[in-house]
């Protein structure tokens, strides 16, 4: 026997607190910059999602996302390819304007422009410090020294562009039309801003007389506080209770103004009455007959969401009181004949949760309608992982009624770069390539082109904050700054992202960048699943399940945390966090060592003459080596996860290891059998550390560079074709012999290392030598 020598891993079980050492390693070598003008490798650029610091602690749904990112860009590199993997902070839009009031206690509208610019400002730099960390300590090997802002002047000034070219192009127009507009945000919101939920409303069934005659028609609504915007009754023509009704007029309640009673299809017959009021505005389906039937619009609620003067006495009220009070005088009037409670399915703002309102307004909208088909086309040539969620995209698209509303009234975010003529109102755009304020800076124009005045009027209005975001492949690729660079870059090799944003920032950046280049933006769309609490709801501070990630990755540390999100749920699945289930995963991660702890106590051969036990592992390593890279290049990182550990814990260390392992110390067998074990065993670790290197990048590391280098394992190549092929059921007749003998010499009462008298089948006769050693099976 040949005495091995003592481990190289001396430490009996992976430590976390060695993961902060080995990113400090990382950040020294300086080992994942990209090289734009490599000749060698491929380009594989990354459109990834720019956070948002929304507040702490942060959502460790989001965090799990985030890592399988990372594990997407260690992959590629793996694959031989040059990654461009941006770090970026989505620093625009309504929830930093939000918390800003809350934090300092202040009202957008009361607070001058320029201070409350600088408070949000402020209130991100604390949030944004703290995700870059987490960021880092999760392992994320994105590029943090060119780390993006989208709130800076280099990435408004990009936005600013994309809005000249568009308009110069004819694709941006002016209209004043209804639009979603959020009273608590006091702000226009876009269709794909909206979430619908189910909500306790009243339905208020009220008595219209008949104009001449003494007939009543009935009719419900769930908007009796908008009566005074009714402009027409509609009902089915095909409803036989109300087509002496058609044609005629009826008196709106305590409002006494005549409206007529209109066919048409749209009515819904089973619905209350049968019979609705249309008026300015409920919801889209009275935009629709307003614009169909050419109605006059009544404005009944202002932006501060209290009721008009042409709401007579209830004007100045909120939304709210105005409909308390009018269905009490409906019914002290007997006029409401009857009032019941029903869930209605009703528009909120997916920010504050508000009910939103429908107020004509001016707005900037974006043409996207008559580009649908060619964008479905784009969408169609996509490839999507998964590819069920490509649905959501289209689904999205078919939707779509409306051309894009781009304007906001709000402070934190890019302004629309206009200037309007104080005396003919004509716009003015200026050149693109600077970052421009019309409400603060002087016009950089000196008369207007079309009346030669020369005094101006800055526009006050800001972009939608998708109007930023939907630009990311263009700043990430340098269109405007570097176009070799561009031209090297674009469209991006993928997009990566959660499904929930698929309607907003997948479909935005699809029609900005389609717009302004001709081209889709990214070749291949990634979209994850949602985090989950452990009963399958979502995770909100408001429901009290919401789990802060800090203390679990210092408990448990950062690989265990990736491990668990990688084998928790397959592609595009929703996954469920316990703090059980994380704990779990850290098992296969103390496997892992001390398979590796074992292996490190024998020196590796520089080659050997196989064993047919041997060449079965190197087969089964094959296998699992070509399962792994078929799963990075489909970017789900299921299938590595959890074939790897199906093969170290229940293949190669619980069959292969203890049928060599006295090979391997030299207790049995020839030199050259102790060699073969040796340098199989190698070979195997070198292609799981290899595999499991995008998932847990700081224990493979850290093992890979104590045993087989000192660079770090992140810029090698996955393991190739070792041409050892496996022979068909083999390995489960193997496994089933292996349990099998167990089982018999525990019934037998017999010590492991005891003989037995048992049969081999004769598909294992090539692996005899192992197996009677490993099971002493007498002859």
């Amino acid at each position: 026997m040949q005495t091995p020598a003592l481990p190289k891993l001396e430490a009996t079980s992976w430590n976390p607190v060695l993961e902060e050492e080995i990113r400090r390693i990382w950040e020294l070598e300086n080992s994942f910059v990209f090289q734009p003008n490599s000749e060698k490798k491929r380009n594989f650029v990354m459109d990834t999602p720019p956070p948002y610091p929304s507040g702490k602690p942060w959502h460790p749904g989001a965090l799990t996302q985030y890592s399988q990112i990372d594990m997407i860009a260690r992959s590629a590199r793996m694959r031989n390819f040059n990654v461009l993997y941006p770090v970026g902070i989505d620093r625009n839009g309504l929830p930093v304007e939000i918390a800003t009031e809350r934090k300092y206690r202040i009202q957008l509208r009361k607070t001058p422009r320029e201070e409350f610019i600088n408070l949000c400002k402020h209130a991100l730099d604390d949030i944004e410090a703290y995700m870059v960390d987490l960021l880092k300590r999760m392992g994320v090997s994105g590029d943090y020294e060119n780390k993006y802002r989208t709130d800076s002047e280099e990435y408004r000034k990009v936005t600013q562009w994309s809005f000249i070219e568009m308009w110069n192009k004819g694709l941006v127009y002016i209209a004043n039309r209804p639009n979603n507009y959020c009273t608590d945000c006091g702000t226009t919101i876009a269709d794909a801003e909206i979430e619908y939920e189910e909500l306790p409303t009243y339905l208020v069934t009220n008595s219209f007389k008949v104009k001449g005659s003494e007939d009543e028609l009935m009719v419900a609504t769930t908007r009796p506080e908008l009566l005074e915007a009714c402009q027409l009754v509609i009902v089915h023509p095909d409803d036989d209770r109300y087509k002496k009704l058609i044609g005629k007029s009826v008196i709106v309640p305590l409002f006494g103004k005549e409206v007529e009673v209109v066919a048409h299809k749209s009515v819904d017959m089973a619905f209350g009455t049968g019979a609705v009021m249309i008026c300015s505005y409920g919801d889209y389906h009275d935009v629709q007959l307003f614009r169909e039937l050419k109605l006059k619009e009544i404005v009944a609620v202002d932006i501060d969401g209290r009721m008009t003067s042409a709401a007579g006495k209830y004007a100045g009220m909120s939304i709210k009181d105005a409909r308390s009070q009018i269905i009490q005088d409906l019914q002290e009037a007997k006029i409401a004949v009857k009032v019941e409670q029903i869930q209605h399915r009703t528009p909120l703002c997916e920010r504050s949760h508000t009910p939103i309102e429908i107020i004509p307004m001016e707005e900037f909208y974006l043409k996207q309608l008559e580009f649908l088909p060619k964008l479905r086309k784009l969408a169609k040539e996509m490839v999507f992982h998964p590819e069920v969620h490509r649905q959501i995209l289209l689904n999205w698209m078919n939707s779509l009624t409306t051309d894009y509303p781009i304007s906001r009234r709000r402070y934190y975010a890019t302004e629309i770069p206009i200037w309007y003529c104080s005396k003919c109102n004509e716009p003015h755009l200026p050149k693109p390539g600077k970052y421009y304020r019309p409400w603060r800076d002087p016009a950089p124009f000196k008369k207007c082109k079309k009346c030669g005045n020369t005094k101006f009027v800055g526009e006050t209005k800001t972009f939608d904050t998708w109007m930023d975001s939907s630009i990311s492949a263009l700043y990430i690729t340098k269109r405007t700054k570097n176009l070799r660079f561009y031209r090297s870059t674009y469209p991006a090799t993928i997009r990566t992202q959660g499904k929930d944003i698929v309607r907003t920032w997948l479909y935005y950046s699809l029609l900005r960048c389609y717009l302004l280049t001709g081209k889709a933006p990214f070749k291949h769309a990634w979209v994850g699943g949602l985090g989950q609490d452990a009963k399958g709801r979502a995770m909100r501070k408001s429901l009290g399940n919401f789990v802060d990630p800090e203390p679990l990755l210092q408990k448990y540390g950062t690989d265990n945390f990736r491990f668990w999100g990688a084998s928790e749920a397959n592609l595009g699945q929703d996954f469920r966090l316990s703090e059980d289930r994380i704990a779990g995963a850290g098992k296969f991660l103390t496997k892992l060592w001390n398979t590796a702890r074992f292996i490190s106590a024998f020196k590796e051969p520089e080659s050997a003459t196989l064993t047919e036990t041997d060449k079965w592992i190197l087969a089964e390593l094959n296998k699992l080596e070509a399962e792994c890279i078929e799963g990075y290049e489909d970017f789900n990182m299921f299938v590595p996860a959890t074939k790897i550990r199906e093969f170290l814990w229940n293949v190669f260390a619980a069959h292969y290891i203890e049928m060599t392992k006295g090979r391997a110390y030299g207790d049995v067998g020839t030199e050259s059998e102790r060699e073969a074990a040796r340098y199989t065993l190698h070979r195997v670790m070198r292609g799981i550390l290899l595999l499991l290197a995008p998932i847990v990048p700081h224990v493979t590391d850290y093992v890979w560079r104590k045993l087989y280098g000192t660079t770090t394992i992140h810029l090698e190549q996955f393991p190739k074709s070792s041409g050892h092929k496996v022979t068909a059921g083999v390995t489960q007749t193997l496994i089933d012999f292996n349990v099998q003998v167990w089982k018999a010499k525990r019934e037998k009462g017999l010590a492991l290392k005891e003989p037995i008298q048992v049969e081999l089948p004769k598909k294992l006769r090539p692996y005899a030598s192992d197996l009677t050693r490993m099971h002493h099976i007498l002859d």
